[in-house]
């Protein structure tokens, strides 16, 4: 099942850079709990989005503030029904253009193939460490 886990993960991020939300939900179970950079990318109050509405508000805040978003997935390790996650994030604001790039990382846990649970770091050692893991 955790080769599975992997695979659903890859085709969400593969889905994500396309913007294809439909394929991207199909990730996820209907009550997932995301916790992503939203403080630090949208100094937001809210840190939890929760469900298909959920993703969904999340991915029109970041079509919002972006013109583009791509993520590069670096390393994978498979912990069975969780897995961490390390990658590159670039993006362009649309309001000034600007660049940015920055490492990232999840801790993705799952559920009978899709995701339940989601937390990004900003700091990929933060999400080795969230998973109790050694760099």
């Amino acid at each position: 099942m955790s080769q599975e886990n992997v695979d659903v993960f890859t085709r969400a991020v593969e889905a994500y850079n396309r913007r294809d939300i439909d394929a991207f939900l199909e990730a996820f179970d209907p009550d997932v709990q995301w916790r992503p950079l939203t403080q630090a990318m949208f100094g937001t109050e809210e840190t939890v989005y929760r469900g298909h509405d959920g993703v969904r508000k999340f991915m029109r805040e970041v079509d919002e503030a972006f013109s583009e978003v791509q993520i590069d997935r670096l390393e994978t390790r498979d912990l069975g029904d969780r897995i961490v996650v390390i990658g590159h994030l670039r993006a362009r604001g649309k309001a000034s253009s600007a660049e940015t790039e920055s490492p990232i990382g999840w801790v993705v846990e799952f559920k009978d193939g899709r995701v339940t649970r989601m937390t990004d770091y900003l700091d990929p050692k933060a999400a080795f460490e969230a998973a109790e893991l050694r760099e």
